[in-house]
């Protein structure tokens, strides 16, 4: 049990009290969080994808191994999620809220933090690129199954192509596979920018999380957070020797699997009317109980 504790403090209480700070910032100050979103969106994070794609020795075939078992679990819970959709006769809108919140991890804000604190450069690295791969799916599947086949598919391949960290990919193995020499005065921006990524991300958990939602469905409720927290992590597990995932790329991969619902969830809900209430019920209940699945999965990964 003293092991546990400490792991838990270690490791998830300082990603806890960082999105504290920002759920206060937003509950006291009415802070709102859309500028701050923008600015991971467009500027930290795709400068934390390119810094540490260059520098940490990940070849691309692990590259396309990660972003390939991340796709994987992504498609086998939303398959799983659809499926009980289908057996408890859901209308078309809690379908797709039901499958938003099941599917989709918080990959971003809260396992790129914790792959940091557990793991070190190298977890975080692994982490981006499951997190891309996450990123590039929500933006685009995500969208299509907000609206459960309303709108086109070229209607979700321009939200994927509206993400900038994609861009960040190719122009990073440029820069690693060859000869250039980018000088210090385009280092230090972006490693200031990257630096930034995480805890802006933690704050703004915690300020996104702020935002007040109710719903009648408790069942859906326990059974989205079930798929996320229990399912999920379950499936990346049987997986792994699937992909040939070893070492610090297998511990990352089960941490992200096991990650609770992603606010972007929400946000999509929300702009496509997928019954957001539920989406952002899952999303605060899976991250309020996410320490109880997460910690003993630190504990067995450590062993």
């Amino acid at each position: 049990m003293t092991h546990l504790l400490q792991l838990f403090a270690d490791n998830l209480l300082p990603i806890i009290l960082t999105a504290g700070i920002g759920y206060l910032l937003r509950r006291t100050l009415r802070l709102d969080p859309r500028p701050l979103s923008r600015t991971v969106f467009y500027a930290s994070a795709p400068a934390l994808v390119f810094t540490l794609l260059v520098r940490t020795p990940i070849q691309p075939h692990d590259i396309l191994r990660m972003m390939g078992f991340a796709s994987c679990i992504l498609a086998g819970v939303g398959l799983l999620s659809w499926v009980a959709a289908r057996l408890l006769r859901l209308d078309s809108v809690l379908t797709s809220a039901l499958i938003l919140a099941a599917t989709f991890m918080n990959s971003g804000n809260y396992g790129m933090s914790l792959n940091h604190f557990a793991l070190g450069d190298e977890g975080l690295a692994q982490a981006t690129i499951f997190y891309l791969a996450c990123s590039m799916i929500i933006n685009s599947a995500g969208i299509y199954v907000a609206t459960m086949g309303r709108l086109p598919p070229s209607r979700a391949l321009l939200g994927l192509a509206k993400f900038p960290a994609i861009y960040a990919i190719p122009l990073a193995l440029a820069v690693r596979f060859s000869a250039v020499e980018l000088p210090l005065a385009l280092w230090r921006p972006l490693d200031l920018l990257a630096d930034s990524a995480v805890p802006l991300m933690l704050l703004l958990l915690g300020m996104q999380m702020a935002h007040e939602a109710s719903s009648n469905r408790r069942d859906l409720l326990w059974l989205a957070t079930g798929f996320r927290l229990l399912i999920s992590p379950l499936l990346a597990w049987i997986l792994v020797p699937v992909f040939g995932l070893a070492g610090v790329a297998r511990q990352a991969g089960l941490l992200e699997a096991a990650m609770p619902t992603a606010v972007l969830s929400s946000i999509i809900a929300f702009e496509f009317d997928a019954h957001p209430a539920l989406v952002t019920r899952v999303v605060l209940l899976s991250t309020l109980l996410s320490p109880l699945t997460i910690t003993p999965l630190l504990a067995i990964l450590g062993q």
